[in-house]
């Protein structure tokens, strides 16, 4: 038997990418990884919810 080189659960997440996304209620950056783009976020300076296929994003 051999020693992982890495985290056992690296593979399904080898491929993501982060974003940044600027709240469009208070200008806030707030990040989002490729894997969550179904997902509901809320901004984390001001609470209210955000598009993410609506903003305009910055890959990071």
């Amino acid at each position: 038997m051999t020693t992982p080189k890495h985290c056992p659960g690296f593979e399904q997440f080898r491929d993501l990418k982060s974003f940044i996304c600027k709240c469009p209620a208070c200008g806030a950056d707030n990040e989002i990884f490729s894997d969550e783009f179904d997902k509901t976020h809320v901004c984390k300076d001001c609470g209210k919810k955000i598009d993410f296929k609506t903003c305009k994003t910055e890959t990071k």
